[in-house]
């Protein structure tokens, strides 16, 4: 069953108002990628008891997933990059919607370098750490594993040459910010737990492609973020 949410109302709010294609636009600007950045500082601190943890200063700790939340240019429309993860994975997120990304590895020194290192690997393609603007606040799945969304943008697409590994990744593909944030494209799914309300997550649609889990969450709170005020 699909729900409003707050994030939802101002989605239909901004929509009547005549200034949203302009905060579309300057949401890849300079001044909003300083103001992304600033924001985002303090977060890195959230992280620092996991890698203690994975030098060793705790068993209990240590160990963590990144994923790269990649904003990109596409025609010179801002966008966010996603890959379609192989059915031929293991596990129940074979076959879904996601961002690249993995479990921490031992040579990773910082949740950072594991996101980058991940985009490596599934994508074939090289993040520079300048091009990243931060980490978001973590997520926690269902296992209690601490995923770290790191945001980053890419820049044009079309000068960028992307290697999928077709082991991970069935297909690479792209949504627009105003397709993301059309209420049109978007909704709330509640869950139960046993026979009582467990918890409400977004979901964002496009054609054959449904976003929804963590990484749609990893989403909805990117587009809080990086809409202007």
């Amino acid at each position: 069953m699909l729900a409003e949410s707050p994030l939802k109302r101002r989605c239909l709010h901004q929509a009547a108002a005549p200034h949203l294609d302009a905060a579309l636009r300057q949401c890849l600007s300079l001044e909003n990628e300083a103001r992304c950045r600033q924001a985002l500082g303090p977060n890195v601190a959230l992280y620092e008891q996991y890698v203690r943890g994975k030098r060793g200063a705790s068993k209990t700790q240590g160990s963590w997933a990144s994923v790269l939340i990649s904003l990109c240019l596409v025609e010179g429309e801002s966008a966010f990059l996603f890959t379609l993860r192989s059915a031929e994975l293991k596990g129940r997120h074979k076959g879904d919607v996601s961002f690249a990304g993995g479990k921490c590895d031992p040579l990773d020194k910082d949740v950072v370098d594991t996101a980058l290192r991940e985009a490596r690997e599934e994508l074939g393609v090289t993040v520079a750490t300048d091009q990243v603007w931060g980490v978001l606040k973590p997520l926690r799945d269902r296992s209690g594993m601490v995923i770290a969304p790191v945001l980053a943008n890419l820049g044009p697409l079309e000068v960028l040459t992307f290697k999928p590994n077709p082991a991970e990744v069935e297909e690479i593909f792209t949504m627009t910010l105003s397709h993301v944030w059309s209420h049109k494209n978007r909704g709330y799914t509640h869950f139960r737990t046993g026979e009582r309300y467990g918890y409400t997550l977004p979901v964002f649609r496009n054609g054959k492609h449904r976003v929804w889990g963590l990484t749609a969450v990893a989403l909805e709170h990117t587009l809080q973020l990086i809409m202007p005020p």
